[in-house]
């Protein structure tokens, strides 16, 4: 895919994580500081990946959280750096890397077999995936659910008010898919036809969503027939006993990323640490702790994981190739723009 980064192959010659020596890390750093999001969030990053990492380096993974790369930006440009291991958005790892905010990443140290390609770069690594998907109102459609995007811009055949997200992020490539564009060919955008096509439907667009949590409850509530979600929040809502389903085919993935801030004093440590966080054995922690998909497919090959626990995860062997992984690279260079574009599109 378009804007995705690719490594040559002597750079996947990895270290396996019984070369990361307790020894080692803690010749280096007897701890390092591990930044997330906070609350549930940070819980499950907490027991996937700080503690068990911690444990086998012999080191303490201290933790804050922050708001966004602007904490970031703060600390490298002033030369204050205090956080070793910073988690933030896709489109800000890739941002924050053209800015010099971050150390670049040693692929002799961090194995990335089991990574789909567009998942690390040079300065970054993706933590856990996230899906947007099409869900909708299971009474409202109880014979013919939709399938896929063509059909949620599909208003004579599928009556009924929609949501969607209020961002470029997402809602112009599943503009683009109903028009017929292939996943392997969205990047980059063509946005004008994008724009064409939410056009054909904006009147039937009940809300546009501004946050994870009013999707939940817009599903809980029945307010929308059909909404473009997390699908997390879905979940969310249907263990609730929303009448809502869902699909991953033509889903598209989005992930949390690691970096380091250039200037952490801890880069060795903090290295052998995303190296752990990248192995198949970590990564299939994440669904005990949190409904997203391990990003290293080798995951499922653990045993870690509950095989009907697995047939939900949007990473799964199954439902992996259904999706597509965002092109964060585009979005990341064309962000400002796009939201400029946006605002002028919700005004017209």
């Amino acid at each position: 895919m378009q804007g995705m980064t690719r490594f040559p192959r002597h750079m996947r010659t990895i270290l396996s994580a019984g070369m990361i020596t307790a020894a080692g890390a803690a010749q280096a750093s007897d701890s390092i500081t591990a930044v997330s999001w906070g609350g549930n969030y940070q819980e499950a990053m907490r027991h996937s990946f700080f503690t068990p990492a911690a444990e086998q380096l012999g080191i303490e993974i201290r933790e804050d959280t922050l708001s966004g790369i602007a904490d970031v930006r703060l600390q490298v440009l002033s030369r204050a750096v205090s956080w070793d291991i910073v988690e933030l958005a896709s489109s800000s790892c890739v941002a924050g890397a053209q800015e010099g905010l971050f150390e670049p990443l040693d692929y002799d140290v961090i194995d990335v077999t089991g990574f789909p390609e567009g998942t690390y770069g040079e300065h970054w690594i993706a933590s856990m995936f996230y899906s947007t998907v099409l869900a909708w109102n299971t009474e409202k459609y109880a014979d013919n659910p939709p399938t896929g995007w063509a059909d949620f811009f599909d208003t004579e055949n599928f009556p009924g008010t929609r949501s969607l997200y209020n961002s470029t992020n997402g809602t112009l490539e599943f503009a683009l898919l109903a028009d017929g564009v292939s996943a392997e060919d969205l990047y980059p955008l063509d946005v004008e036809r994008g724009f064409d096509k939410l056009r054909e439907i904006r009147d039937d667009v009940a809300i546009w969503w501004t946050s994870g949590a009013q999707t939940t409850q817009l599903a809980k509530d029945g307010e929308v027939d059909m909404i473009a979600a997390w699908s997390s929040r879905i979940d969310q809502a249907m263990a609730d006993g929303a009448a809502y389903d869902y699909t991953f085919n033509e889903g598209m993935m989005d992930f949390g990323c690691f970096a380091i801030p250039k200037g952490s004093e801890n880069v060795d440590a903090a290295m052998q640490a995303l190296a752990l966080f990248a192995t198949a054995e970590l990564q299939a922690n994440v669904p005990s702790h949190i409904n997203y998909g391990p990003i290293n497919v080798a995951a499922f090959d653990t045993g870690k994981i509950d095989p009907d626990v697995a047939a939900g995860l949007n990473s799964a062997p199954a439902n992996l190739p259904l999706q597509f992984v965002a092109g964060v690279d585009w979005i990341a260079e064309n962000q400002q723009r796009m939201q400029e574009r946006w605002d002028e599109f919700l005004t017209e």
